[in-house]
């Protein structure tokens, strides 16, 4: 067997376990959630964040569906809602802390809080073998600082429960700390963002704002950076080493008020992002992330997930 079938065969697998999980309820031994378990899906437009709705809606929980665009994301949750699925909408635009702002506090009006939030929400502006960095600054402060931002504003809205509240990002391979291809050159700043002792918000955004201050003066080729998909890439390795930080500091809450972070992978996935170029369809991208946010028990935190499999960072 070659390897382009070893691959089909493998896609085929996953779409019959997400065909099984569609179809199968969770035993009442898992099912730790019920129909008043409030989950918030960021970019749920189209693509995998629909598809992350989606499944999560079908599990009976309610789904509150954001876009930042208002006439697409009332389209999007009407579809679901049709369906007979418990969705909600509402404008949220990650990159506007008013946004954010006015978002939190009707959560609070509407919900009183809530129990799971999944930060999918993010762009990329190349495709193929395009490289440009032109909207660098853009890519980051969405998939970075809004997620961050977004991260920050609803841990104070999440709900006590002995099964603990779940902050699960959408993340990629892309910014992996030590993959073999695509990684940070910078020997010395690769230790310090991969050792949890000198990891640190502000080593995060430093690392950041160099970038985004090479991209300015035209020096970020000479700069260590990873050389595919640059901008995006760094805004996902941001992504990564901001999850495992608040792993570290969520790890500290006490029981009853524990709030479970992941990080995810949904592979190349055929959407508007990569030009419908991907290698799966969003409701296998959408799996790993809907699997994070339900599955029972700790165990999970402060990891990174692959088609259900942890990988390093």
């Amino acid at each position: 067997m070659n390897r382009k079938q070893r691959a089909k065969e493998r896609r085929e697998k996953r779409r019959e376990d997400i065909s099984l999980l569609r179809t199968i309820p969770y035993s009442d031994h898992e099912r730790w959630w019920t129909s008043d378990t409030v989950a918030v899906v960021t970019g749920a437009n189209r693509g995998i964040g629909f598809e992350i709705a989606h499944q999560l809606a079908f599990h009976g929980l309610t789904v509150i569906l954001t876009s930042r665009v208002t006439g697409v994301g009332e389209e999007a949750a009407k579809v679901l809602q049709e369906g007979g699925l418990s969705v909600v909408f509402h404008q949220l635009d990650i990159v506007d802390p008013s946004s954010i702002e006015a978002f939190s506090k009707w959560i609070k009006e509407t919900y009183g809080g809530i129990d799971i939030v999944v930060n999918n929400a993010g762009v990329n502006f190349n495709a193929g073998s395009d490289n440009s960095v032109e909207f660098a600054e853009k890519v980051i402060a969405t998939n970075y600082y809004g997620t961050k931002n977004m991260i920050k504003a609803m841990i104070p809205l999440m709900r006590p429960s002995d099964s603990g509240a779940r902050i699960v990002n959408v993340s990629s391979r892309l910014g992996r700390l030590n993959g073999r291809r695509n990684r940070i050159g910078n020997i010395d700043l690769r230790k310090k963002l991969e050792d949890d002792e000198s990891l640190s918000e502000e080593l995060i955004d430093q690392t950041m704002n160099t970038f985004l201050e090479q991209v300015k003066d035209g020096s970020w080729k000479e700069g260590g950076w990873p050389q595919v998909f640059t901008d995006y890439s760094l805004s996902k390795l941001a992504v990564n080493a901001y999850t495992r930080l608040m792993w570290r500091t969520l790890s500290e809450r006490p029981e009853g008020h524990k709030i479970y972070v992941t990080c995810c992978c949904p592979g190349w996935v055929k959407t508007a992002m990569t030009g419908w170029a991907g290698h799966t369809n969003p409701e296998e991208g959408a799996d790993t992330a809907v699997w994070l946010a339900l599955l029972p028990g700790p165990s999970i935190s402060g990891k990174f997930f692959a088609e259900r499999r942890e990988i390093n960072f």
